[in-house]
């Protein structure tokens, strides 16, 4: 029986877990879910009903470092996961952390009437983008000159960030 993912198309978690599995070369059942109607056989094994999902051999894996994490494991051509994992750690907390709750009230501002757009944009420029451009300055990519790991589970979210405004 081949693993299974449940996803969602635009959650950058979800992203991230399918690109990590993509590069691994993991044969998978992809189940894409709708949000408003979650499959039973996922809130079955997930009863926090949260995107991504990722189940095989009686594993089952919600958060979307670990199936990234789990699918390195299995296969990593070009070294994704070799990286120094601390400073690895401390990207993605940044970006799951602080980023992810200013992203948030960036791209809906609507939903968070007490913040200002513009102070919420300058918070966010100095959290994660002006980071990144500085480790932009010393190599191609964000812990080496390289691809990791890392730069794939960032790199959904900056997407969607770009995406709010992309005039700016």
């Amino acid at each position: 029986m081949l693993p299974i993912l449940y996803s969602y198309r635009r959650c950058p978690y979800a992203m991230r877990a399918r690109m990590a599995l993509k590069y691994a070369g993991i044969e998978l059942e992809h189940r894409e879910i709708e949000l408003r109607h979650k499959p039973r056989s996922m809130l079955a094994i997930s009863p926090k009903g949260t995107v991504p999902v990722f189940t095989t051999d009686g594993i089952v894996l919600e958060q979307s470092i670990d199936i990234m994490r789990w699918a390195l494991a299995q296969s990593d051509p070009d070294g994704w996961a070799s990286v120094d994992e601390q400073v690895a750690q401390m990207w993605i907390d940044r970006n799951d952390g602080p980023f992810k709750v200013l992203l948030d009230q960036y791209k809906y501002p609507n939903r968070y009437l007490e913040c200002k757009p513009d102070e919420v944009l300058q918070s966010a420029l100095n959290e994660m983008l002006m980071p990144m451009e500085e480790a932009f300055k010393v190599q191609q990519h964000l812990l080496v000159d390289r691809m990791t790991y890392v730069d794939i589970a960032i790199f959904p979210f900056i997407r969607q960030f770009a995406m709010v405004d992309p005039q700016r």
